[in-house]
């Protein structure tokens, strides 16, 4: 670690600090949604709700590889960060080699499991047979042929974060979505390739993200304790556990969200495919409430971790109580954009007006718990940063799939299709409730430890 890095996280001001990490990291989480965005928004220029609808239900699939890069990106660089803290720079080495070697190597299994199933598992999320050989095209491009890039490109973000690399981190991650919104309409329109095209240009742009975090790496090698040698892998010094049970539940949050939104498909898929393609669209626009909520918490991980462990817990409290403000009021914000513009937001995507009918009205539910999204993800990163293991999966797993789906089948039977979007924002209460609920206890004992730790600066 640098030394400008070890004056950021131990004497910096706190809200410079903050804003240092969190900054770049929410503008990266919103490139990386406006990519998201950007395949169903050139596909519907094309005018057809199948290949809409065949994305939408291709994308939990792919978004399952946020949950593996999560899975060892944020493990990885909680364990990192906290090694830091306490100066043991060789644990935090084998740290970084066992987290991408291990990514690697399991996100080339689910890629190539995903593809050699797709006849079994594609009609099981709702590909009909209007739907399924777009969904083909998707898969093996964005999956099969995509997997390790992009696992590689979130997860290697992380890992570059935990030293405080947040600026080159978010530059990585932000290089990928604007390549995927430069490509997307060369490959759809130029070559005509349709949901081919969009599939290509997103494992291109991850590529290329990929390469450039590498070789960020390599030339920082004496620098830096993130490292691909194959001699620092180990699974002792207790690093799998570690890295794989902080992880969880962030990993487990994402797979819970394949679930639900595979759930929501399906259900939505009884009604219309018009219905699917608008639940699609209004999920690819909330994820901006989302991205927001998950840019703030992920900037500052490195910093509470590392304070944590250096029990300079004054300024680790300072830095979460920062962050939680910056986020919750950023999400307001977005909350009202969202649900006053819906209409026109939901029209940018597609000229159909079933769909669009559709989908302005999911997107005015989901948005309106933006905030209680803000508040649960800050609550869940603390806990991750300091290594907690069974408070965040309790949160991830109520957040996505221990509340929502339950309610999407109980609402859809009560109130028809509106009811069956009305279920995620009561879910987001629900985790919001319990989150402030484990918050609080922790909470009291850290001021305890506070009150007995040695004196050192926090900063303004």
């Amino acid at each position: 670690m640098r030394e400008d890095n070890q004056e950021l996280f131990e004497r910096a001001p706190v809200r410079r600090a903050v804003l240092s990490l969190v900054f770049p990291t929410v503008i990266s989480q919103l490139i990386t949604v406006i990519y998201n965005m950007a395949d169903t928004f050139f596909i519907g220029q094309v005018g057809d709700p199948n290949q809409v609808a065949a994305v939408s239900l291709c994308m939990p699939l792919f978004i399952f590889l946020t949950g593996l890069a999560n899975l060892f990106g944020i493990g990885g660089s909680s364990l990192i960060s906290r090694c830091l803290g306490a100066g043991d720079k060789e644990k935090a080495k084998k740290t970084a080699a066992f987290s991408i070697w291990t990514s690697a190597g399991v996100s080339l299994m689910y890629g190539l499991v995903i593809f050699a199933a797709r006849s079994v598992i594609l009609p099981a999320i709702g590909a009909d047979q209007e739907t399924y050989g777009f969904c083909i095209q998707y898969v093996f491009w964005t999956i099969a042929a995509g997997a390790v890039p992009t696992v590689l490109n979130q997860e290697l973000a992380h890992l570059v974060r935990s030293e405080g690399y947040s600026e080159q981190a978010s530059f990585g991650v932000a290089l990928g979505g604007i390549l995927n919104i430069i490509l997307d309409p060369i490959f759809i329109f130029v070559f005509h390739l349709e949901v081919a095209g969009a599939a290509i240009a997103t494992m291109l742009s991850n590529v290329i993200a990929a390469c450039y975090f590498i070789i960020l790496i390599v030339k920082r090698r004496n620098s830096t304790v993130i490292t691909f040698s194959p001699a620092s892998y180990t699974l002792g010094l207790k690093i799998p556990a570690e890295v794989l049970l902080v992880g969880i539940p962030s990993c487990m949050m994402n797979l819970m969200g394949v679930i639900s939104n595979i759930t929501i498909n399906k259900l939505m898929a009884s009604y219309s495919n018009a219905a699917v393609a608008g639940i699609g669209v209004a999920k690819k626009v909330d994820m901006m409430s989302f991205a927001i909520a998950t840019g703030m918490s992920q900037g500052v991980l490195p910093l509470i971790g590392y304070n944590y462990s250096a029990r300079n817990y004054k300024r680790m409290m300072a830095a979460v109580k920062t962050a939680f403000c910056y986020s919750l009021s950023v999400a307001v914000i977005g909350t009202v954009f969202l649900f006053t513009c819906a209409g026109p937001i939901v029209r940018a995507f597609i000229n159909d007006a079933e769909t669009i009918r559709y989908g302005q009205l999911f997107q005015r539910i989901i948005c309106i718990t933006g905030p209680c999204i803000s508040v649960t993800m800050i609550i869940i990163t603390m806990f991750q940063s300091v290594g907690k293991k069974a408070e965040p999966l309790i949160l991830s797993l109520l957040r996505k799939g221990g509340l929502d789906i339950p309610f999407m089948f109980l609402m859809n039977r009560l109130f028809g299709v509106s009811g069956i979007v009305w279920a995620t924002p009561i879910a987001d209460l629900g985790a919001m409730a319990a989150a402030l609920i484990l918050f609080f206890p922790f909470w009291r004992k850290l001021s305890g430890r506070m009150a007995g730790a040695p004196g050192k600066s926090q900063g303004n």
